[in-house]
């Protein structure tokens, strides 16, 4: 299941350089995860300093 960033997003770019297969682009000031893409790793929730990013 991909993950998704919730409205708790800074906007920092932290989970955008955790991600191996860049599915997290700025959308902006926002950042956003390409479903299509994302493999389900979780390496940006582990990295994003906001908590912001959950399964779903």
């Amino acid at each position: 299941m991909a993950y998704k960033i919730t409205d708790a997003c800074v906007g920092c770019g932290t989970c955008a350089g955790a991600c191996p297969v860049g599915a997290i682009k700025d959308a902006g000031g926002k950042y956003e995860i390409d479903e299509n893409a994302c493999v389900s790793c979780g390496s940006c929730a582990g990295a994003c300093p906001m908590g912001a990013i959950v399964e779903g």
